[in-house]
């Protein structure tokens, strides 16, 4: 049996629940009341402890700042029929976030601390997840170098935080894509895999060109031809090619999407066949152009399940189905949710009831 841990809890004053606005929830810029932190120094995690959410001390020579040793995951917690709390498929998010952190050279959380440090925080944020249709509470852990000097190795020491915030629908409508054929977001045997902050920092200024052309998001090539799809912005890219649900193949510049996966199992489930394979930009723009590609989705867990409407490659426009009409997508989509809010059986024990 895992050894229950010490977590210090120092709870906020007052709570900033009475002032904020539930029907209007940006993601990422509401907070819960307080956050979880710990300390990795002289070899071992200590300091567990839930906080006031707010600044972290930290010097300006942290190599974090400097040579980007941060990663984080992103997963949800659902308010449930019977007003409990689930966390959807968390031992996954925690199995990828210490894959990223070996990639990084950063120690490994261990399981007890991330799992009583989540379900410590939202147990004192309790108030704070939502019963609102799509909402949730979104959940990011993170890791950073804490290092206070300058110097290319890496660091000793490091602060892994749990931070909380309430969300409705990332995207509330389909998106207009643009196929990216000059900058890239990862190279073979780099760290696309891992969810580290430089993975994103690189991807801002390409995305702030296309924003400028009216895209809302990116669909990544690859690094040599950029004549295969790999990722869609922030978010896994899944089709329906042929009535076949077909998705690029997991490598080393694609992540290993835990919405991604539950979507396969619920497909296969459902009897869909399913195609984990190299996607040549060549396939799908074929495909839309002689009707064999009918569905195309962005899965994520902020994007959840985000169609696609438009994608633009070398300068023309090419336009989708209805998303209305998507039967596989919607529907699969419709099961994910039923499941995570509660309302379907959870065959495959997802869902961890706090």
């Amino acid at each position: 049996m895992t050894e229950t841990l010490d977590i210090k809890i120092t709870k906020a004053d007052q709570t900033r629940l009475t002032v904020t606005d539930f029907s209007q929830l940006p993601f990422g810029k509401v907070f819960t009341d307080h956050m979880f932190t710990a300390d990795y120094e002289d070899g071992e995690w200590k300091n567990l402890q839930i906080l006031p959410y707010g600044p972290i001390p930290m010097s300006p020579a942290i190599s974090a700042l400097h040579y980007g040793q941060a990663i984080f995951e992103g997963l949800k917690a659902y308010r449930q029929p019977d007003g409990k709390i689930s966390v959807f498929r968390a031992d996954k998010n925690f199995e990828r976030f210490n894959k990223s952190a070996a990639r990084m050279s950063m120690p490994g959380i261990p399981e007890e601390i991330f799992m009583q440090g989540l379900a410590a925080l939202i147990n004192v944020d309790e108030k704070w997840v939502p019963d609102q249709e799509d909402y949730a509470l979104y959940i990011r852990p993170v890791m950073f170098a804490m290092d206070p000097y300058l110097g290319v190795k890496a660091s000793d020491t490091y602060k892994f935080a749990l931070l909380t915030t309430p969300t409705g629908p990332y995207y509330s409508s389909a998106l207009k894509v643009k196929i990216e054929t000059e900058f890239t977001r990862a190279d073979e045997g780099g760290v696309g895999f891992a969810k580290t902050a430089g993975n994103y920092a690189r991807s801002l200024y390409p995305f702030e060109q296309a924003k400028k052309e009216g895209y809302d998001q990116l669909i990544w090539t690859d690094s040599v031809t950029h004549e295969f799809i790999e990722e869609a912005g922030t978010a896994n890219l899944i089709f329906v090619i042929n009535g076949k649900l077909v998705t690029p193949s997991v490598r080393s510049t694609v992540l290993d999407g835990v919405t991604r996966d539950t979507i396969i199992k619920l497909a296969k489930e459902a009897g869909v066949e399913v195609e984990e394979r190299r996607v040549s930009v060549k396939e799908v723009i074929e495909g839309v152009e002689n009707g064999s590609l009918t569905e195309a989705f962005a899965a994520g867990t902020a994007a959840t399940v985000t169609h696609v409407g438009e994608m633009g490659y070398n300068g023309q426009i090419y336009k989708l189905t209805d998303p209305s009409t998507r039967h596989i997508s919607n529907g699969i989509a419709k099961k994910l949710n039923d499941i995570r809010y509660g309302l379907a059986p959870d065959e495959f024990g997802w869902n961890w009831v706090l």
